[in-house]
């Protein structure tokens, strides 16, 4: 579609329509409350439209301590929604829109779709509103077994929202921040890098997306022979598994030592990120890392595999024993015995890819 304007010479010339109206919204709302993996997927959306668009200013509403993911982007500021505080329930919710009412937005990008972005959608309704697709039929037809194909991507899917706003984001060619310079405090936990560093995050919100941990450990110790090894977690229960890897020399734990942000920093200066199907190997992925992941009973078919990351940095458990993967799109559902689907990868198999990524 098109429409026609006359030129400084006085020529009449045409306009798409997708120019009118990224010409029309200068300020807009992007909503993506949670998860930690599904906010950091939309920072290289965002980083794209910010390239792409840079007269037009972003702000990102999601929980606050998410804040750094979005520190190095041009033009994007967060709104934090605290959502057990003054933004908990309806009455917080109608707060929380008239909080953003006054930050002068034109229009609104949910990349979230859930019960309390509807909720605004009607508090903001004099808005453009768009929100995201997120192709449920086609998930429950993919975990069902009805059909077994590639889905589009949640990236895609993000950026989708944004087309529909008239920014035809285009997600090709991405570009990423620099390596952080690692502050001191951080040097003596992790020690200066001399070699390659590799990243592995081992644990995931359900079991049936984890590696064993004991076999991780072999792949621990068959890695840390040749480059160093740093671990990431949270929460006390995966930092005392964790302990149980280290070794002083070639194995860091790092969970529960550094802040959002140093751990960022550490992680842009990775060379390779091992990450099960979780918010670690997105992390890793929007700064640009390489990220091997390492899949149970979900799969990448259903969208949310890392950002701009080849297709055999994916290990899939086996099918033909596991033959009902995917049995669920989050993990959270699959039949007895499926949670240790992602122990049938070898160890040798995990540690030749992440030589070979090298």
């Amino acid at each position: 579609m098109s429409y026609s304007r006359l030129s400084a010479g006085g020529e009449l010339v045409e306009v798409s329509l997708i120019e009118k109206m990224s010409k029309v919204y200068k300020h807009i709302l992007v909503i993506r409350l949670s998860a930690m993996g599904d906010v950091a997927m939309t920072v290289p959306v965002l980083r794209a439209f910010t390239k792409q668009y840079p007269d037009v200013k972003l702000t990102v509403l999601t929980r606050g301590f998410l804040a750094p993911f979005f520190r190095d982007l041009e033009n994007v500021e967060v709104f934090p929604a605290d959502l057990k505080g003054r933004h908990k329930g309806f009455p917080g919710l109608y707060k929380l829109s008239k909080e953003l009412k006054q930050l002068d937005i034109d229009a609104v990008a949910d990349l979230h779709n859930v019960l309390r972005s509807n909720i605004l959608k009607q508090f903001l309704r004099n808005l453009p509103f768009k929100q995201i697709d997120k192709g449920r039929k086609e998930k429950k037809e993919l975990v069902t077994g009805k059909h077994f194909k590639q889905l589009k991507t949640t990236h895609e899917r993000y950026a989708d929202v944004f087309r529909t706003l008239g920014f035809d984001v285009d997600l090709a060619n991405p570009v990423f921040p620099p390596q952080a310079i690692l502050k001191e405090s951080v040097l003596k936990i992790t020690g200066t890098k001399k070699g390659k560093w590799i990243g592995i995050a081992p644990f995931a919100a359900h079991e049936s997306k984890m590696y064993p941990l004991e076999q991780m450990k072999q792949v621990v110790k068959e890695v840390s022979r040749d480059y160093k090894v740093l671990l990431f977690g949270g929460g006390q229960k995966e930092i005392e598994r964790l302990n149980g890897l280290e070794d002083k020399d070639q194995v860091v734990n790092l969970a529960g030592k550094l802040s959002l942000d140093e751990e960022l920093d550490v992680i842009s200066n990775l060379d390779v990120m091992v990450s099960m199907d979780s918010g670690n190997a997105h992390l890793a992925a929007m700064l640009g890392v390489k990220t091997v992941t390492i899949w149970g009973v979900t799969h990448p078919f259903a969208g949310f595999a890392p950002f701009n990351q080849p297709t055999d940095f994916c290990l899939l458990a086996n099918r033909e024993t596991f033959p009902l993967i995917p049995t669920s799109v989050y993990g959270n559902d699959y039949p007895e015995g499926y949670e240790m689907a992602a122990g049938s990868i070898s160890e040798n198999r995990i540690v030749d890819k992440i030589k070979a990524v090298i």
